[in-house]
């Protein structure tokens, strides 16, 4: 009997970082490989819930489950007792999965596809003699930033935890944007323990980069060639994009589609911010108020937890005002909202998964940054690419309901930026096409993991 080459992927635990590499992992199952995606066992476990009794849109994935030793916080919001402890229990879980799965003669892991971030789980595969392919889900000059931050510590360009002075700007190329000490990737106003965790998880990459045999990431090689051309071995295998709901942590309300097939032709403001931004109540009323003064249609993302208060409050008399002209959800199938035709313009947090979905529907976008690589993102999207606005939230306490009805005019009323989105929508389609970048770079994985694969089963 034929054996198959078999890849063991395993993402961080988080929405952004689980849905990319379930989508690749899909895309790598398609074209003949056996694939196994490990969850921990609290995010599988929201999957479930959030699909509900409806079939698993798992396409030919096989599904395994690790602890993350999340039973045993007694406060969620200690990240740092947090990461600690995923590192602890995940990584050691991992390794008995491992094994377990390679002690029977069936078809034997032949290579670990894992997030970036856990470098502990390239180190698992390398002691045991298995393949390992990184997946770096997130903007490309992130990449390189992160392979290069041992180093600059090593030159004081910055410090132990990532911090810089304020007018520091990095330039690793001519052809590249430098990057501002207020776009690091591990940046997050205000929260200084969350900065640091994430500037550790950087400085492992470069680790992860030099024992990894393949380097993926989800992007195009048109849209960052820039990026690319300075880590070569890099293999942009995006947009990873999927209709169906892989990797989300909430059930989709599709009522929101109907109620989008009935506005106007671009008449729609699309509103989300993703897993885990929070806004506090005044930011969140002025954000409402902003929306009504539009005086356009909006479809508004509001998902339990993203106020700071128990109850989300809407400003008095706000959700009658906006009634016939305002939808609000809990969550959405994001790419066909995307995809709608009715949809004008996507105010967004600058998340990378939502940045490249925004870039293969060609819809512009008004930026709105919380934390991390979003604040990169933001500046990528509006400066580089110049597909969007910037509503500079983070120079303000609280950016008011003027400020964004007067950048959404502004946005909409932008030929040159919708005309680059154009541009961008059918470069990004071009690259997944067959025939084109990214999807022969997948093809290109996929055989040298067949090549490898025959090599270790000619060896048992």
């Amino acid at each position: 009997m034929e054996r198959r080459p078999h890849v063991l992927a395993i993402p961080f635990p988080a929405q952004g970082h689980v849905g990319p590499l379930m989508k690749l992992s899909r895309q790598v199952a398609r074209r003949g490989i056996r694939v196994t995606f490990v969850n921990t066992e609290s995010v599988h476990t929201r999957m479930l819930e959030a699909w509900g009794d409806g079939d698993r849109p798992w396409g030919g994935i096989e599904m395994a489950t690790i602890p993350d030793g999340m039973e045993e916080i007694k406060d969620m919001r200690d990240i740092e007792k947090v990461a600690e402890m995923r590192v602890k229990v995940m990584s050691g879980r991992f390794e008995e999965l491992l094994r377990k799965m390679n002690s029977s003669r069936d078809e034997k892991v032949t290579c670990v596809l894992a997030d970036a971030t856990l470098g502990w789980a390239f180190e698992v595969a390398e002691k045991m003699g298995i393949k390992r392919a990184m997946f770096w889900p997130t903007v490309v000059p992130g990449l390189v930033l992160s392979i290069s931050a041992p180093r600059l510590v090593e030159a004081g360009v910055i410090d132990n935890c990532g911090s810089a002075s304020s007018d520091t700007a990095i330039q690793f190329s001519p052809k590249l944007p430098a990057v501002k000490s207020v776009d690091f990737l591990w940046r997050c106003p205000g929260d200084q323990r969350r900065e640091e965790i994430i500037f550790r998880h950087a400085m492992s990459v470069n680790k992860a980069v030099q024992i990894s045999n393949w380097l993926l990431c989800n992007s195009f090689y048109e849209l960052d060639h820039a990026a690319c051309g300075l880590i070569p071995e890099l293999l942009p295998v995006g947009p990873l994009t999927s209709t169906d709901r892989l990797g989300n942590f909430w059930a989709e309300d599709l009522t929101c589609l109907n109620w989008l097939d009935l506005q106007p032709c671009e008449s729609v403001i699309y509103v989300a911010f993703g897993s885990l931004a929070a806004f506090d109540q005044n930011q969140f009323e002025e954000l409402a108020l902003g929306l009504e003064l539009s005086g356009h249609p909006f479809l508004w993302v509001v998902r339990s937890g993203f106020t700071n208060v128990d109850e989300i409050k809407y400003p008095d008399g706000f959700l009658e005002r906006v009634s016939d002209r305002g939808k609000i959800v809990s969550w959405v199938p994001q790419e066909k909202v995307l995809a709608h035709p009715s949809v004008a313009c996507f105010m967004t947090h600058c998340g990378w998964n939502s940045t490249m979905e925004g870039i293969s529907n060609g819809v512009p976008f008004l930026c709105w940054p919380c934390f991390a690589d979003q604040f990169y993102n933001r500046s990528y999207i509006c400066d580089t690419l110049k597909v969007g606005l910037d509503l500079k939230a983070e120079e303000a306490e609280i950016v008011s309901r003027h400020k964004i009805q007067a950048q959404l005019e502004q946005l909409l009323s932008d030929v040159q930026i919708k005309e680059n989105a154009e541009r961008l929508r059918g470069m990004a389609r071009r690259s997944v096409s067959e025939g084109g970048s990214s999807s022969t770079n997948i093809q290109h994985f996929v055989e040298q993991l067949k090549c490898c694969s025959e090599a270790v089963y000619h060896c048992d």
